[in-house]
């Protein structure tokens, strides 16, 4: 089928290898001796905090990018969702679908001609139909569009084919993406923080169908619910004892499990370390010592003892200081850990009301909201029922169509935007720094109530100071909840906080959100997330489709 330009499926014989791959970006190792198996049925759970170079190996799989060392063999076809999909010029929907099943839509248009060539009686058509036919059923071909269709409808993407990329927003563009990918029925599926973008329909779409796929799949993921339900196998891009990632089997719980008795040990072992370090500093300052007190004897002390001593005394230094160099510590990273800003409380003061507020398109039922110190709030409801907009209205960024909103004064409210701003080529630190100080000169915080970047455990020094593009789409968002919680806020509204966050932090940041006396307004489709605020009130919001009671 080489002459039709139709890559088959290799199913069975279907193998993505990585061998010791590394890769260097900048003069910094992104990644290092990163070896993995993907084969039909496995499923590849990609852990890791933000910048650890988890995007930077899907690139390298799927042959986006070539390592500065290592090998990478492909057999099979394989689809790749990154977390941002370029909307393309004047591409519309059907233009991704039609990308995406070009080869399906080929052996289609061979079996047509082939069945042509076949009734016309034409020499050798036998075989063409044989080989089209053959090509077809591989790839599913007379079920493609359907499969699509289906994947739109249950995450909830556009199902317009004529609608240009460009008016979606990054989310919808995923979903259209994720859809076209599932609908394919790759070898190997490569996904990019999939669950970002997706509401409980179409998580609970998505994992039933990953479970099910019959090829191989690698997930890079924060998602703890996603990973429990799907992934087998689990690679851990974090530092560890010998610099190498690690690979943990039995899912994400054996992951977890492992990975907290690797970080004991090697904690255990870094306080040995520390203390034959000191011990042997000890000795060798109490050598010196004697060394120095030795070329000065008590009187009477013969020459020939005093230089006999001399030697032994200088080879006590220098035997103790050898054995202090080779028993230099190796000392693990510590990972990072959030700290929570003290934020302010008012008791008893009503800091925000929102009374029948609507937006017209967008929040398409009036909802209703007051907060006081220690309020605290989920917003859940499919994609589209206007979560986003609700925020943004609470938050003043955006007028309601109708209802009121009041605000007590000198109340600060901070969103949490659920995208990341444009990233500009200023320094991580100075952009902080700049919020920070339009904070001060509006009068919106007083000088000593900044927060410093530093202080807040989001981003390392390293990361801190380089530029906005060079950071992931993950290091851009803990600058985000560091700018949100700079300004010190009364109330606090976070629009899906565990995106793009790592494991860890989105763990850290829960529990800080529990004992903050901030009022929290919280709108995710993170289940496990959900699962851990379960006790606090919820507000339900629907789509346009649907109706509430008495409608």
């Amino acid at each position: 089928m080489n002459t039709l330009s139709i890559t088959l499926p290799a199913r069975a014989r279907a193998q993505l290898v990585a061998e010791q791959v590394r890769v260097a970006r900048g003069g910094r190792t992104v990644l290092d001796g990163v070896t993995m198996t993907v084969s039909p049925g496995a499923r590849w759970g990609i852990v890791g905090e933000n910048g650890r170079g988890k995007t930077t190996l899907l690139h390298v799989l799927a042959g986006v990018l070539a390592p500065d060392e290592g090998d990478v063999q492909r057999v099979g076809t394989l689809g790749l969702a990154e977390q941002a999909m370029p909307a393309g010029d004047g591409a519309t929907v059907g233009d991704a679908i039609d990308a995406e099943l070009a080869d399906a839509r080929a052996a289609l248009r061979a079996l047509d001609d082939a069945t042509a060539a076949l009734t016309a009686g034409r020499p050798g058509a036998d075989d063409a139909y044989t080989a089209a036919l053959d090509a077809a059923e591989a790839l599913g071909a007379w079920d493609a569009d359907r499969r699509v269709d289906l994947a739109l409808e249950h995450l909830g993407a556009v199902t317009d084919r004529a609608r240009p990329l460009a008016e979606l927003s990054v989310g919808q563009r995923y979903r259209v993406r994720l859809a076209c990918l599932l609908g394919a029925e790759h070898d190997f599926l490569l996904l990019d923080e999939p669950t970002n973008h997706l509401d409980a329909s179409g998580l609970d779409f998505l994992t039933a169908r990953l479970r099910a796929h019959a090829g191989g799949l690698a997930v890079v993921s924060h998602d703890r619910a996603l990973l429990s339900d799907v992934a087998t196998t689990i690679l851990d891009l974090d530092p560890s004892r010998d610099g190498r990632p690690a690979v943990y089997g039995g899912g994400f719980a054996g992951y977890r499990e492992g990975r907290e008795a690797e970080l004991r040990r090697w904690e255990d072992e870094y306080d040995r370390q520390r203390a034959e370090h000191a011990r042997l500093t000890r000795d060798l300052s109490e050598a010196r010592n004697r060394l120095v007190t030795g070329w000065r004897p008590d009187k009477g002390t013969g020459r020939h003892q005093r230089a006999t001593r001399a030697p032994a005394l200088v080879r006590s230094v220098h035997r103790r200081r050898d054995d202090l160099e080779k028993h230099a510590v190796t000392a693990p990273v510590p990972p990072l850990r959030f700290r929570m800003p003290d934020l302010p409380a008012r008791p008893g003061a009503r800091l925000l009301t929102a009374t029948d507020v609507r937006v017209a398109g967008r929040l398409h039922r009036e909802a209703s909201v007051a907060l006081e110190s220690g309020s605290r709030l989920v917003v859940t409801g499919p994609n589209g029922a206007g979560k986003s907009t609700l925020l943004a209205v609470l938050a003043g960024a955006l007028e309601p169509t109708s209802g009121s909103v009041r605000r007590a004064r000198k109340a600060r409210v901070a969103l949490l935007e659920q995208e990341s701003p444009s990233a500009s080529g200023r320094r991580a630190r100075d952009v902080f720094a700049a919020h920070v100080g339009r904070l001060v000169s509006r009068g919106v915080l007083a000088e000593g109530e900044a927060v410093s970047l530093g202080d807040l455990g989001l981003l390392p020094a390293a990361d801190a100071g380089r530029p906005m593009r060079e950071l992931s789409m993950g290091q851009r968002r803990r600058l985000d909840l560091a700018m949100a919680l700079a300004a010190r806020p009364h109330v606090l509204l976070l629009d899906e906080p565990s995106n793009h966050l790592s494991i860890a932090l989105v763990d850290e940041l829960t529990e800080a959100l529990d004992a903050t006396p901030a009022a929290v307004v919280l709108a995710t489709h993170d289940r496990q997330l959900r699962k851990d605020t379960a006790p606090w009130p919820r507000l339900e919001l629907t789509g346009p489709e649907e109706r509430g009671p008495g409608a």
